[in-house]
């Protein structure tokens, strides 16, 4: 097998010290153009790969930011994560990313490892914003910023949306359309985000002063795909006289779900069954029906949680953040017809 080049070999074949090649690396103004032209070539003559690791254990910490997303299936993650992407490569750094699947142990492994290899900073959409696990990292000096999500207290800086807000818009939306039965699919209501939403939808319920009894909740083990389906199937299931004419799903993947079910029965979406999604994936709107549905800010989320993560490595000064963006409708065909 061969021996990779090291330092000594570069600075052999361009006839300088190790100290040059060092400067070249690390401090290139310091040494001459022409000099530095012959250190690169030799470099290139022996396929020399820097040893970056050593390099930042040597530093104490590494050019290295993580993500650790909720559910890497999930559209939405995945464009915020695009956001942490471009604030990171503008940056400098490089970003590793996470998929803790939406398990807390998962995500415990994962916390462990990024604070052993001594990132400069972890972002992550929690499983419990409140967990001890976060508490850990922060007691060991590694900062970090909760995304799509809002903790307790002023230990961390967080990123999110007004979720309640979002209901509101999305019920007010359907109620305006001549809605006066109404279903809110998704949960479970442990999920901060679900459980807002659900508060929003019945504030804006409550407001239209229309009956408690027609807003109703088509509770789902989680907020994929086949939970929309399998939603479908219960609201078909109910009698023709008390079925919602209109749902709104707490994301984008259960609002796909129920109108794949409704169009599979030879259903029509919306003289059948309006739908509401949430998030503005690009999904929706390429969707057989294009979806109504409540627009997060996704990569802005990255971008600006990314920003506070970077101010807090870098500012002794920083102080911690609670940023809450708004959200806005997006009405499409699944509501309008």
């Amino acid at each position: 097998m061969l021996r990779s080049a090291s330092v000594k070999d570069v600075a052999a074949t361009a006839g300088v010290s190790l100290g040059t090649v060092s400067n070249v690396l690390n401090r290139p103004e310091r040494v001459s153009p022409s000099t530095r032209a012959r250190v690169e070539q030799a470099m290139a003559d022996l396929g020399f790969v820097r040893n970056e690791s050593a390099r930042q254990l040597r530093a104490g910490k590494s050019r290295l930011l993580a993500y650790v997303m909720l559910d890497a299936t999930n559209p939405f993650f995945t464009d915020v994560a695009s956001g942490v992407e471009d604030a990171a490569e503008a940056a400098d750094l490089s970003l590793f990313m996470c998929n803790s699947s939406n398990s807390a142990t998962r995500e415990k492994a994962y916390l462990e490892h990024l604070v052993e290899q001594r990132v400069q900073g972890i972002l992550i959409t929690p499983v419990d914003p409140d967990s001890s696990t976060l508490d850990e990292v922060i007691r060991r000096g590694t900062p970090l910023v909760v995304v799509d999500r809002i903790r307790a207290g002023d230990t961390v800086c967080s990123v999110s949306v007004d979720d309640e807000l979002g209901g509101r818009l999305a019920v007010e939306h359907l109620v305006d359309r001549g809605h006066r039965r109404v279903a809110y699919v998704g949960g479970p209501l442990s999920i901060g985000q679900v459980s807002d939403r659900w508060a929003g939808a019945c504030r804006a319920w409550a407001d239209a002063g229309l009956p408690e009894e027609d807003l109703v909740q088509i509770a789902t083990g989680g907020l994929k795909v086949d939970e929309g389906r399998r939603a479908g199937e219960r609201l078909l299931g109910l009698p023709e006289r008390r079925r919602p004419t209109a749902a709104f799903c707490a994301n984008d993947l259960t609002a796909l779900g129920l109108l794949q079910h409704y169009i599979t029965r030879s259903r029509r979406v919306p003289e059948d069954l309006a739908i509401v999604g949430y998030d503005d994936i690009v999904f929706a709107a390429a969707a057989a029906v294009p979806i109504t549905s409540v627009r997060q800010p996704r990569q802005l989320l990255g971008e600006r949680a990314a920003a506070l993560l970077l101010d807090e490595t870098a500012n002794p000064q920083h102080v911690h953040e609670r940023v809450v963006f708004t959200p806005e409708l997006v009405a499409r065909a699944s509501t309008l017809g």
